[in-house]
């Protein structure tokens, strides 16, 4: 079995986040990290092809720093890793993030069919949580997203949806794409001998030119989103109840004064 395993390198969320004039995630001076939702979809992969055989390429799209993803992927596990950059792909929307991730898909099928590709679901820096619906589209494949639960038998690929009130489970023939939560698994820990091993991979870099793609196509200048206006998030306000004896009444006054109790 072969699966592609789409990761992200974003911002970390313990920094201090902030945009651009052009209305950009600023990443510049902020350290970045492997997506943490990503992390399952790795940890996902690698089960799979534990129990069945096969293996796992780890696919990102992104400046140098990017490398850092597929790296850390490298580490818990993967076979081996690609990286697309080039300087038309900055300021792409999540279409055109998914428009060059199934071109990149594409050419990877070139050496032996994909089977499944894999993604977490969602971006921590952006949270739109469509890449993985457009990815599915752009190579015409079912998708099975926000699974708890994920099994392949027979060529058939099973998961297992939560949602509100209603748990779901559905199946889908391979070749297909699935979108994993943060509750399917726990992913691994990198041992000593899979960080060496990362050190050292090669990670091939492809751009838009070796993918067929046109440049107008991505970048900036042809996104269908925009951010018009951001500002920082204000400051928690609150009110600290010392308790010398009559804390709870105090609180319970509080949450009465201020519509809290049901």
């Amino acid at each position: 079995m072969k699966i592609v395993v789409c990761v992200k390198h974003v911002p970390d969320l313990q920094a201090d986040r902030r945009f651009t004039d052009d209305g950009r995630v600023d990443r510049e001076g902020v350290d970045g990290t492997l997506n943490e939702l990503d992390e399952n979809a790795v940890e996902a992969a690698l089960r799979l092809v534990e129990a069945a055989g096969g293996e796992v390429i780890a696919l990102t799209m992104g400046p140098d720093d990017a490398e850092d993803a597929v790296r850390r992927a490298l580490q818990m596990g993967v076979h081996r890793a690609v990286r697309v950059t080039d300087d038309a792909l900055a300021g792409s929307d999540a279409f055109a993030t998914a428009a060059v991730l199934a071109a990149a898909v594409r050419r990877l099928a070139d050496d032996g069919p994909v089977d499944l590709v894999v993604t977490g679901m969602a971006a921590l820096d952006g949270l739109m949580s469509v890449v993985p619906t457009l990815l599915a589209a752009h190579l015409d494949l079912p998708q099975l997203t926000l699974a708890a639960e994920l099994s392949v038998a027979d060529g058939v690929v099973r998961v297992r949806r939560d949602l509100d009130h209603v748990t779901e489970v559905l199946e889908a023939p391979l070749p297909a794409l699935v979108s994993v939560t943060d509750q399917a698994n726990e992913a691994r820990y990198p041992a000593f001998a899979g960080i060496m091993a990362a050190r050292k991979a090669q990670v091939p870099v492809w751009s838009l030119a070796d993918l067929g793609l046109d440049p107008a196509a991505v970048g900036g200048a042809a996104a269908r989103t925009r951010v018009l206006e951001a500002s920082p998030r204000p400051p928690r306000e609150g009110v600290v109840i010392t308790d010398t004896g009559d804390g709870g009444r105090r609180l319970a006054a509080f949450l009465a004064e201020n519509g809290l109790l049901a």
